[in-house]
């Protein structure tokens, strides 16, 4: 679990930057009017925020998710890897545990996602990251229940996350390293190559489940909130204008961002992992099994 979470904690700092970039390009998607505005326009208007403060926006964000590191990946690492060993997987992640754990642990991830995206959504107006007792002040009128909303595509995003980043990229990872490891192929270049392969795989999935969540979460806490429907229809009405650009906007921003998380989140987790388990057996507090690597 340690180790799982911190390769959490930096994956988290190292791909900020990049997330908050790509929440901005899909925040941007329509203008002050409310009117769908060209992805190059979108792209363009998320550059001038960052040119304008580029320290702020790059670390915007970062708060709620570092400690969001403990706050929801301890119950969505907890409840996966308590499944998948009371199903028997022997430490792999199957897919009923990556499924069961991505539903289970949506409640407890949804607020600090939201948190997140609301810092930056005013970015564009205000020049700084709304402070988050401003937004837990604002959600606190009405019960926290804005802290919920997309919860529904927060599922299907986690879910595809699991199954792909924590349960597909370490099975592809081995398989790789085993083909070239004739090559002098290491942990690491056999881990980025993985994510790599796996992430455009990944981001054509949740793509649009992640558009769904920044059109719900940006909206104003103390204003309508957006329905999942009223959401899709907004995409739906995105791509009869601008066609599968008006669909996949971040798309390009969504593969950077996933190849370099997938690799710090295993670089880190492989990492700690080999460094817990060296300590455990220099201190004879743990004998590997007999023929183990």
């Amino acid at each position: 679990m340690t180790a799982y979470l911190g390769g959490s904690a930096f994956q988290t700092v190292l791909d900020n930057p990049v997330t908050a970039y790509r929440q901005l390009v899909q925040q941007y998607a329509k203008d002050a009017a409310g009117k769908a505005v060209d992805p190059k326009i979108a792209s363009q208007e998320a550059t001038a925020v960052f040119r304008a403060n580029p320290v702020a926006a790059s670390l915007s964000g970062l708060i709620p998710r570092i400690i969001g590191v403990g706050f929801k990946r301890v119950p969505k690492f907890g409840i996966l890897l308590g499944l998948s060993f009371f199903l028997g997987e022997d430490g792999t992640i199957g897919v009923t545990s990556a499924f069961g754990a991505s539903v289970l642990s949506a409640p407890f991830i949804n607020p600090i996602r939201m948190i997140e995206k609301q810092q930056r959504a005013y970015f564009k107006t205000t020049g700084a990251e709304k402070p988050i007792m401003e937004i837990l002040r604002e959600s606190a009128k009405q019960n926290f229940a804005p802290l919920f909303r997309g919860t529904v595509p927060l599922m299907g995003h986690s879910c595809a996350s699991a199954l792909l980043g924590l349960a597909g990229q370490p099975k592809l990872q081995k398989y790789i390293k085993g083909e070239l490891s004739q090559h002098g192929v290491g942990n690491f270049t056999s881990g980025l190559l993985a994510s790599a392969a796996v992430t455009p795989i990944y981001v054509a999935v949740t793509n649009p489940l992640s558009r769904l969540e920044v059109i719900m979460q940006t909206s104003k806490i103390d204003g309508k909130s957006i329905g999942v429907i009223e959401a899709c229809k907004e995409m739906v009405a995105d791509s009869k204008q601008f066609g599968m650009r008006g669909v996949f906007r971040g798309q390009g921003l969504g593969i950077a961002k996933g190849i370099l998380s997938l690799t710090a989140f295993h670089q880190g987790r492989i990492w700690l992992t080999d460094g817990f388990r060296n300590h455990n057996i220099s201190n004879g507090s743990y004998t590997p099994p007999v023929g183990s690597a």
